[in-house]
């Protein structure tokens, strides 16, 4: 008859049995909590992602400083007119008063093509009231021919893809929107840099150009210089003529 197992061999037997179920059982909680976190995860980088040329602009809506006074603004407002909606970090800051300044000095060059202008930060609207009340010398806005519109809860400029989430501001974005509600060009800058009016003007002037005559614009193109028609043959008529 068999001697019974000493009690080391027993505890030898458990201890083994531990060292194999214990991983494999820290492996399916892993694996499970990972996959039930995932869905999140996916939602937020989609969330995240930029908006898409040629299709509609992400809908936008919130309070505003229009002429001094708080008013609601959104995106069907500018129905059937092109729009350049421009993002900027912060008020009271140091780049971002003299772009906002250029465009607004400069709004009726855009209303005369059919162009709205808006500006934009996560700041609420009674700091851009503030901004706006403070006179230029002492570093404020003064008189503004644009709407600055709060993103309060950063839900516009997330929508856009600029949110700097670590700080909670946006990038330096530019969006021109068309008159049909679709998105034509972006440009994001780092925050150091700021954009060129000029050049937004040009790019609202050449985007017409081409809806209305259907030929496109080349590189530096200004109103009234050569464009081409988009096939080989018009394209050759345009190369005719630059000098080499």
């Amino acid at each position: 008859m068999p001697h019974p197992l000493p009690p080391l061999t027993f505890s030898c037997i458990f201890i083994r049995i531990l060292l194999f179920c214990v991983p494999c059982c820290v492996s399916f909680w892993c694996q499970s909590y990972l996959a039930h976190l995932r869905p999140a995860y996916s939602t937020k980088v989609t969330d995240m992602s930029l908006p898409q040329l040629t299709k509609p602009a992400p809908d936008f809506c919130g309070t505003a400083v229009v002429d001094g006074q708080f008013k609601e603004i959104k995106l069907s407002d500018y129905k059937d007119k092109y729009l350049v909606l421009f993002f900027y970090p912060l008020d009271f800051t140091f780049v971002c008063p003299t772009k906002i300044i250029a465009f607004s000095d400069r709004a009726e060059e855009f209303r005369k093509i059919g162009c709205e202008v808006v500006a934009c930060s996560t700041d609420s609207h009674f700091c851009h009231l503030a901004w706006i009340n403070t006179p230029r010398k002492e570093g404020g806005l003064g008189e503004m021919n644009i709407p600055l519109l709060a993103d309060k809860n950063s839900k516009i400029a997330r929508a856009y893809g600029v949110l700097k989430e670590d700080e909670g501001i946006p990038f330096r974005g530019l969006f021109i929107i068309d008159n049909k509600g679709l998105l034509r060009q972006m440009t994001i800058n780092d925050l150091p840099v700021g954009r060129s009016v000029d050049e937004t003007l040009r790019l609202v002037q050449a985007f017409q150009y081409t809806d209305k005559y259907g030929e496109v614009c080349p590189a530096n193109w200004k109103p009234g210089g050569d464009t081409m028609k988009p096939d080989p043959k018009g394209s050759k008529a345009y190369f005719s003529k630059v000098d080499h």
